[in-house]
């Protein structure tokens, strides 16, 4: 980056937490002034609903019955009395203007504190040359039946790709499809389908050193999401074929199994594996949480992450690169799949107290967020579930979890939508510091 071009982003920087703290102050002046000493019972009663919240929902999982329904009452009762005594006190505004407005100090701290793009964007490397003989195979039920919506079968062949089209009323060997294809000559592999299927896939891809083609024909296509390919439009992704670029990304490995997204222990698994989930989700959910969270289901679990060794959680969840921890929504996305680790995001929850310990967010003692190279989960069971990029299988205990660094060169669009900056933790002492006149740009990692 050029002098110049530094110079004017850290200044930009410098004023947008200058921004971001005046703000804060307004959000607090509001509060303050039409407020005055009641403030900080508002405060207080804002936290205290938060936690109330936490704690209810917690006990609408935990039990059964009456007490099940009461919880879900005070859940939804709880924030309503709160907005019913601002309202009656004559201080509803000023609780929406002052919250409104600590809001956006947030989100304008987030932009001051944003990590540069070279951070947190993936690598592109040239593509050597076009594939002659490429393989593509296509769940014509995934996604609610995208690959026929889209045209998916007719866009490939018109670029030279060969297609396999699976039978959805029947259990097809993906992996044995794609080496038989390999065998034949195939130079790319391509999957339009489930996370699940794009892993199958990229596994015979990755050890034969071929490029990998996602499609988003998926339900959800988390894996998509995260290279930054369009989910609205799968057939844009057929792009590659012609003008396309490589991304070097990781593999995740549990067991013998791999994965790009992520593999599952505890209660997610255990409910997964269960023969009623199928045809009904919630039922089952809720049918078996109760025993999965006092631990009278379920295997007892002990996680060794690198140096690190965490006792008994209820759920984990280990993932080929970690989350986002700028906050608990970007627990869903990982802006890079070529850090070489595995995250790790552990789960503790024994009782309504520790539920409304979820009110100190990151602070939380029973969330516990690692990366590692090598992750070990053990049982007092001699195999558990697990759930391996939303498929439940059994596995035998000690289960090991690794990273196969750069193993996939997955060819997507030169032309897509990317990903969004990853959300920052708004440090406040930080900030204050890029706000200070003459300070050095000191701007986190993603």
């Amino acid at each position: 980056m050029p002098a110049s071009e530094s110079r004017r982003n850290s200044s930009s920087r410098a004023w947008l937490a200058r921004l971001s703290l005046l703000i804060a102050a307004a959000s607090v002046t509001v509060l303050v002034v039409f407020a005055g000493r009641r403030s900080v019972a508002m405060l207080a009663v804002g936290l205290a609903s938060a936690a109330v919240s936490l704690a209810a929902a917690f006990w609408f999982l935990a039990g059964r019955g009456v007490r099940r329904w009461l919880a879900l009452a005070l859940l939804v009762a709880s924030p309503v009395a709160v907005i019913v005594v601002f309202a009656f006190a004559g201080l509803l505004w000023v609780a929406l203007v002052s919250a409104g407005a600590w809001l956006l100090a947030g989100t304008v701290a987030g932009a001051a504190l944003a990590p540069d793009s070279a951070v947190w964007v993936m690598a592109e490397f040239p593509v050597p040359s076009r594939a002659a003989h490429p393989f593509l195979i296509m769940n014509p039920l995934s996604g609610g039946g995208k690959v026929a919506k889209f045209g998916l079968k007719e866009k490939a062949e018109r670029l030279g790709a060969e297609v396999f089209l699976m039978d959805g009323h029947e259990l097809v060997d993906v992996r044995a499809v794609a080496r038989a294809a390999v065998a034949r000559g195939a130079d790319l592999l391509g999957v339009a389908g489930g996370d699940g299927t794009q892993a199958l896939v990229a596994e015979v891809a990755a050890d034969n050193g071929l490029p990998f083609l996602v499609i988003s024909a998926g339900t959800r296509n988390h894996f998509a999401l995260d290279l930054g390919l369009d989910r609205d439009d799968p057939a844009a992704c057929l792009d590659a074929l012609a003008n396309g670029v490589d991304l070097h990304v990781d593999l995740g490995v549990v067991g013998a199994k791999t994965f790009v997204n992520n593999a599952s222990f505890g209660a997610y698994a255990e409910v997964v594996q269960s023969p009623a989930y199928r045809d009904d989700k919630l039922g089952s959910t809720l049918d078996m949480m109760p025993d999965l969270l006092s631990h009278h289901r379920g295997a007892s679990l002990e996680v060794r992450a690198g140096d690190v060794s965490l006792e008994d959680p209820q759920a984990v969840l280990v993932s080929n690169n970690p989350y986002e921890t700028g906050d608990i929504a970007g627990l869903g996305r990982r802006c890079r799949l070529d850090t070489g680790s595995l995250g790790v995001v552990s789960v503790s929850v024994a009782n309504a107290r520790q539920a409304a310990g979820l009110v100190r967010g990151s602070h939380w003692a029973g969330l516990r967020v690692l990366s590692a190279h090598d992750v070990v989960i053990d049982a007092d069971e001699p195999e558990i579930p697990v759930g391996v990029d939303g498929e439940a299988v059994l596995m035998p205990t000690p289960v090991r979890c690794m990273i196969r660094p750069a193993a996939l060169r997955v060819r997507v669009p030169r032309d897509r939508p990317g990903i969004r900056p990853p959300k920052v933790r708004v440090d406040w002492a930080q900030l204050r510091q890029l706000a200070a006149p003459g300070s050095r740009e000191v701007i986190p990692a993603a």
